[in-house]
């Protein structure tokens, strides 16, 4: 595989395999397992065997790894019960390495529309029970987060990506707690036109959020270039600080936004120029 190919147009398991030292990639309950979530064709759904959740193991230069990745192709990428357990189960078995002085690395590839609807409550158990292993995990190693592709990371996947030590992102990604779907469904068009795809990237793109301090690396659609990244993160250990870590700073800027004028990419940045200083400075 060709270092130099665009990273987004490869599917979840290419990406995992692509990250790991050649021939270490080795995927745990993969499609052949059968495990795919009971609710789908419920609902005149088909499932696909993996339900959506590649979880790798292998190896990130010689040390052992584990690569979460979601596949953004089906539904959405959105998280049910299964594949939101496929996930959480990965981390905590990694955080258990780790306390066992088995040094194990984690990556996860962040292409979802957040908890998947058919599985409500179920789904949102899943996600909390990630939020809980990223915390825990990282107090041992990087969590590295990826958001490449135009499906972006939503919902309460946002909040896992915002947990993570480090997060990469492209110029096609998104990142955002609500979609612009619902957005304008709750807040109307004149609010939010989910068909601006201007205004869209404008405020939520990869280049808007790391110019906001809200991810750490902005890399071209290149399999090298996000590859280059996580190992520079992972090289540099556990950063001292989390940005989680800094909600009073966040909750005091929020409190000063004025929702009366409309957001824009100008403001958003304005308001949060200092963020990646402020980051360091906790």
């Amino acid at each position: 595989m060709s270092v130099d190919q665009s990273f987004i147009e490869l599917n979840a398991r290419q990406r995992a395999r692509a990250l790991l030292d050649d021939g270490t990639f080795r995927e745990l309950l993969d499609p052949f397992q059968r495990v795919a979530s009971p609710w789908l064709e419920r609902q005149g759904i088909v499932p696909q065997a993996d339900d959506g959740m590649v979880v790798a193991r292998g190896t990130i230069e010689g040390q052992s790894a584990v690569i979460v990745a979601i596949e953004g192709a089906f539904q959405g990428g959105s998280m049910g019960e299964v594949s939101g357990a496929k996930m959480a189960s990965a981390l905590e078995l990694a955080a258990q390495d780790n306390r066992n002085g088995i040094a194990t690395q984690a990556v996860l590839l962040l292409e979802t529309g957040g908890v998947r609807l058919q599985e409500a409550n179920l789904g949102l158990a899943a996600i909390a029970d990630i939020h809980a292993a990223i915390v825990d995990l990282r107090r041992y190693t990087p969590v590295i987060g990826i958001v490449a592709g135009t499906v972006g990371c939503f919902g309460g996947m946002s909040i896992a990506a915002a947990l993570c030590s480090r997060l990469i992102v492209t110029r096609e990604a998104r990142l955002g707690l609500n979609g612009p779907q619902v957005i304008e469904q709750e807040a109307g068009i004149a609010e939010y036109d989910s068909r601006d795809r201007p205004f869209i990237w404008s405020m939520t793109g990869g280049d808007v959020r790391y110019a906001s301090g809200f991810v750490d690396a902005l890399v071209e659609d290149s399999l090298q270039e996000v590859k280059n990244s996580m190992l520079s993160f992972i090289r540099e250990g556990v950063p001292p600080h989390h940005r989680s870590d800094n909600y009073d700073y966040y909750l005091s800027k929020l409190s000063t936004f004025d929702t009366s004028v409309q957001a824009s990419r100008e403001v958003t940045t304005a308001l949060f120029s200092d963020s990646a200083t402020n980051q360091e400075d906790i």
